[in-house]
Order: C-alpha cells, then sequence, then structure tokens
C-alpha cells in the first residue's frame, strides 16, 4: 500500500505547501498542528472535496490528482473514506440506507452484504432503521464508519473523528477505532491537533506549521527528539528560549541568561532550545550536590497544584519563566523554598530550528491553539 502527496493550494492568510507518503499496510499517519494551519484542507484536496492548484496525488500507482497532466478524478473513483468532523450522515436516510449508499459501484446484492457486514462489525445491529438524529454521538461515528467501510476504500482520512465528543464516551470510541483502523489493510491519515490521541493511535507523523510541513518521523521519534520549534511546540514542550550555537554542543539561551550544554550536536541552523517541564530536576540551594553545570538559578514565582503533580512556575535570570512540574511528594520534600535550582542533563536540552519555513509560533500560542 502507497500514497504520495505532494501538493499546492494558495488559501486566504497562507499558501498551503504540503508534502507526505505512507508506504507500509496499516499505516496511520498523523497530520498534527495548531488549528488553522491547513490539516482539513489537505485532507479535502486528497478526497477530492477541493482542488490544489498545484503538484500530484497518487494511491498506489494509480494518479488521483495532477496539475501537469490535467488529471482530477472526481472523488466517487478515488477509493478515498473520509470521515467528517460531523460525520455527514445523510439525514432523510436510515442507518440501513446510509451504509447501502456507501457501497457505490456494487450490485444490489453485494451491496446489502457488505452493508450487513458493516453493521454487525460496527455493532449497530437493531438500529437500522433508526435516523441519524435518533442516534448517539458515538452510533453516528460508528455508521459514518460503516458507511466508509462498505465501499471497501484503499485509504480512509479522519477529520478530527472526536472533536465533538467528551469524556468516557471519547476514550471508548478511541479504542474501538484504534481496532478498526489496526485491521484495516489500507492506510489511513489522521488528522488532529491533539497529541495525546496521535501518540496514541498513529504510527507515524507529519508536522504542519503555517501551512507547510515537516519530514513524516515515528511518532515516538518526534515526541521524544523534536527538531523544530513547531514540532516541539505541538508534542508539548513548555519551555523555548531563543539560543545562540557557541558550540558544538553549547548553547547560549538569552531567554533563560545561561548557557548549556547539550548532547546532541548544534548545526549553525539552531536558534531556539527546547525543555520540557518533566525534564528538570530541583534542588535548593542549600544542597551540596548540585551538579556543575546545566543549572539554572531561579526564584519561585507562582505554585499551582493539579491532581496528581505540581507546577512551579518561576523566574529566570534572563527574565524569562520557566515552567516545572513535579509530583506531590518531591515538592514536598523541597519544602516549599523561595529559590531552586533547576539541573537538566544534556540529553534532555532540545537544539531546535526555526519553525517549518521560518513560521514560529510561541509557547503561548500553541497553548493557545492546541
Amino acid at each position: 500500500m502507497s500514497c504520495d502527496v505532494d501538493i499546492e493550494k494558495r488559501l486566504a492568510d497562507f499558501t498551503l505547501n504540503v508534502r507526505f507518503s505512507i508506504d507500509r499496510p496499516h499505516e496511520i499517519l498523523a497530520l498534527l498542528g495548531p488549528s488553522g494551519c491547513g490539516k482539513s484542507m489537505t485532507l479535502k484536496c486528497v478526497a477530492g472535496v477541493e482542488r490544489p492548484d498545484r503538484g500530484r496525488i497518487a494511491l498506489d500507482g494509480h494518479v488521483l490528482f495532477d496539475s501537469s497532466l490535467g488529471i482530477d478524478l472526481p472523488p466517487q473513483q478515488r477509493r478515498v473514506g473520509y470521515l467528517f468532523q460531523s460525520y455527514a450522515l445523510f439525514p432523510h436516510m436510515s442507518v440501513w440506507q446510509n451504509v447501502m449508499a456507501g457501497a457505490v459501484g456494487a450490485t444490489r446484492a453485494e451491496r446489502e452484504y457488505r452493508a450487513r457486514a458493516q453493521l454487525s462489525a460496527m455493532r449497530l445491529e437493531g438500529l437500522e432503521h433508526r435516523m441519524p438524529a435518533e442516534l448517539s454521538g458515538g452510533q453516528q461515528q460508528r455508521c459514518a464508519m460503516a458507511r466508509i467501510l462498505a465501499n471497501e476504500p484503499d485509504l480512509i482520512l479522519l477529520d478530527e473523528p472526536f472533536s465533538a465528543l467528551d469524556g468516557y464516551l471519547r476514550w471508548q470510541l478511541e479504542l474501538e477505532l484504534s481496532d478498526v483502523l489496526h485491521d484495516f489493510p489500507g492506510g489511513a491519515v489522521y488528522v488532529s491537533h491533539n497529541r495525546d490521541e496521535v501518540y496514541r493511535l498513529c504510527d507515524s507523523v507529519c508536522v504542519l506549521s503555517g501551512g507547510r510541513s515537516e519530514l513524516k518521523r515515528g511518532v515516538r521519534e518526534m515526541f521524544t527528539a523534536p527538531t523544530s520549534l513547531a514540532a516541539a511546540l505541538i508534542s508539548g514542550c513548555k519551555n523555548v528560549s531563543h539560543a545562540e550555537v557557541r558550540g558544538a554542543s553549547l548553547v547560549r539561551c538569552s531567554d533563560w541568561g545561561v548557557s548549556l550544554r547539550t548532547s546532541s550536536a548544534c548545526s549553525q541552523d539552531v536558534s531556539y532550545v527546547g525543555i520540557r517541564a518533566h525534564y528538570f530536576t530541583a534542588y535548593r540551594v542549600s544542597e551540596q550536590d548540585v551538579p556543575a553545570e546545566n543549572v539554572i538559578a531561579c526564584i519561585v514565582d507562582r505554585v499551582i497544584e493539579s491532581t496528581f503533580s505540581v507546577i512551579v512556575m518561576v523566574k529566570t535570570p534572563g527574565g524569562a519563566a520557566i515552567r516545572y512540574e513535579c509530583g506531590k511528594d518531591r515538592w514536598k520534600s523541597l519544602a516549599s523554598p523561595q529559590r531552586l535550582l533547576l539541573y537538566v542533563a544534556p540529553e534532555n536540552v532540545m537544539p531546535l530550528v526555526d519553525g517549518v519555513g521560518g513560521t514560529a509560533l510561541t509557547a503561548g500560542e500553541e497553548d493557545h491553539r492546541a
């Protein structure tokens, strides 16, 4: 199974420029980025709902779109299933009729066979004659997925499938969808700005920022070692400073007023450093066994107690704030100090290049938008 996407489309605020590929069966690729970065538009272009201005889209060697060759197949000929945020069920059709409508081009007998099989697989037996308005949110999603699978697509596109759901139902449907996708013989593209969903459900990820895509990476690789500012922020990094490379593994973090050593080689393209809030080790100023380097002397500004942890906002010598997170027992053992020494191991200092195509978000913008 293979899917290759390389497209460009002019939008009101920016030009969408996306390139990615799926190159093995069962692969679930995430398009991860803040709201408004072009994720949903990318899916619409792959599905044939929107037309790119330039580029090429191919599925298993079959060209769906090629601007240079004048190829632009209609959605019905693309063998692509699209799960919309709103599920887009036909409101005047029953569950049975909706699923039957998905088996485009099949005989009546084949459509009925596929409908029965998918209704059973999605646990919708007994609901065949209900209308979409009579279904719960979870039932609507399963009905929409049954309709997609009845068409036997080669690729499934999922656009924020849990955005309208909350709490326990959302978690249950995520588990069910995970089983469906990993049993599906083709590939899937999963759009989300929720990093936790992406980490749990997907195999690979392509980060979008300002309409431009980064190179595809393994999900765990991207979360463990992001290489760009955009990837670090969207993966949940709360602490970012402008940085200047001072040596192969030394960076001056101007916002924090310190120099830090990193275990990663720093190219001259590095202009930021990121540190996750739970990567720090905190020491009291009076302690004797504080490491000799990679220590930031901080003033405690605010302590916020959450359900299972403590968030400590501190001021650094450079003036910028740092967020430190630890367990409640650890904070209690520090005896609520006014000053802290925060140590970070070199392997946890992340050198970052500036976003994608020069587009950068601040940590505050990432929190607000994601």
